[in-house]
């Protein structure tokens, strides 16, 4: 693991991220000159490398408050392991700095990304975005809404701590919340259930959805924009992810 600081060692990374997002050629995730002007204004580009092989890269650049927070823009990786190291190496460059959190934006639709950045970091979203970046022209979001979760990871929580050390964090509400958004004959499902903790589903790869079933991918969408959005929406927080679903309290509103 290693922070990049050269032309040639962005340009890899660029050849990286074209192998796996697959990208029209006017919607790169990033360019090699932007990752130049970052890492020379004090931003955060590294590589993991398997030998000499680039297989993962990060690029990440300091957010609001000044201070205290970095913003990671975009990660991939090729190797199984390679993304969490990443992780690791961006969680230690942040803390060095003084940084208490880091933040990012996943699809929410992806159950593998939710289950990474929820339970194997212990990172938690804090808003809802619909469509943040509009229309996206690559292979793994063309034809969809780019609706994102904003996660934030507080670096000093014990539950990252615990999650680094290899512990993945399960909310404690998980094992008695009840559904409200579930999965029938490959649909989604609504469901009129109430109790303090609450489940939404998310299908097991929309990814495989968009390109086979594109009317059942948007319908996802849809339902999960409507459910998850919209109790992220009323104030109550998602406290992580399992079995394939988002664990959301639901807090009563305040007197007055």
């Amino acid at each position: 693991m290693t922070e990049l600081r050269t032309v040639a060692e962005f340009e890899r990374v660029v050849r990286l991220f074209d192998v796996i997002w697959r990208p029209e050629p006017w919607n790169p995730p990033i360019t090699a000159e932007l990752m130049r002007a970052l890492t020379h204004a004090g931003g955060y580009v590294a590589g993991a490398f398997d030998g000499a092989e680039l297989v993962g890269a990060a690029v990440a650049f300091l957010a609001a408050p000044a201070g205290q927070a970095l913003h990671s823009h975009v990660t991939g990786a090729v190797r199984p392991g390679a993304g969490f190291a990443l992780k690791l190496h961006q969680r230690a460059w942040a803390l060095e700095r003084g940084l208490s959190r880091i933040t990012w934006t996943f699809d929410p639709l992806v159950r593998r990304n939710a289950h990474f950045n929820l339970a194997k970091l212990a990172a938690l979203p804090e808003e809802y975005l619909p469509d943040f970046y509009g229309p996206m022209g690559d292979a793994v979001n063309a034809g969809d809404e780019s609706d994102r979760v904003l996660a934030v990871w507080r670096l000093d929580d014990p539950r990252v701590a615990r999650a680094c050390d290899g512990l993945p964090h399960r909310p404690a509400g998980a094992d008695g919340a009840v559904a409200v958004l579930t999965e029938r004959d490959g649909c989604p499902e609504f469901l009129p259930a109430d109790g303090p903790a609450v489940l939404v589903a998310v299908p097991a790869d929309v990814e495989t959805l968009r390109r086979a079933a594109p009317e059942r991918a948007k319908a996802w969408r849809h339902a999960v924009r409507e459910v998850l959005g919209g109790l992220m929406a009323q104030g109550c927080p998602v406290t992580g992810f399992a079995g394939g679903c988002y664990v959301v309290e639901r807090r009563s509103p305040s007197p007055g």
